[in-house]
C-alpha cells in the first residue's frame, strides 16, 4: 500500500545474516543469495508503486526528508533468528527499489513475531516531518 506519505509492503523473511555474505579472496561480499533476495524485494516494491496511483507524490514526498522505517519479521519459530540480522538486506533492498540512500533513515523500529504458517516481513517506511532532519 502507498500513501502520499508512507509505503507499507510485504516481503519474505531476508536470508540469514550466514547466508548473506560470502568471502571471496578475503573479501567480504554480498552472497547470490543476498542478491537474489535485494533484486526480489526491489522487483515487489517496483510492482507495488506501478499499481498505486499516490506513487508519484509519494516518490516526490520521499526525496525530500527524514525517514523512519518500521519492520516487523515473522519468523516461523522465535529461537532460530535474531531480530536485528535481517534488517540491513531488507533496508538496502527496500531503498534501492525506490532509488533512495538508507542514510535518510533516521528512526527504525523493530519486532519479532512468530507464524510458522507464514513466515514474512511487514515494512513501513514513513516520511517524517522536515523538522526532525539532522542538521
Amino acid at each position: 500500500m502507498v500513501t502520499v506519505d508512507s509505503l507499507t509492503i510485504t516481503l519474505p523473511v531476508p536470508p540469514s545474516i550466514n547466508h548473506q555474505y560470502a568471502t571471496v579472496n578475503g573479501r567480504r561480499l554480498l552472497s547470490s543469495t543476498g542478491r537474489a533476495y535485494k533484486a526480489q524485494v526491489g522487483q515487489q516494491v517496483w510492482v507495488v508503486l506501478a499499481q498505486s496511483p499516490c506513487a508519484s507524490s509519494f516518490r516526490d514526498r520521499l526525496r525530500s526528508g527524514p525517514l523512519s522505517l518500521s519492520i516487523r519479521f515473522f519468523f516461523a519459530t522465535s529461537l532460530r533468528r535474531d531480530l536485528d540480522g535481517g534488517l540491513k538486506i531488507a533496508q538496502d533492498a527496500v531503498c534501492e527499489g525506490l532509488g533512495i540512500n538508507d542514510n535518510r533513515i533516521i528512526e527504525t523500529h523493530l519486532y519479532k513475531h512468530v507464524d510458522k504458517a507464514a513466515p514474512r516481513i511487514e515494512v513501513s517506511l514513513s516520511c517524517l516531518p522536515l523538522s526532525l532532519q539532522n542538521p
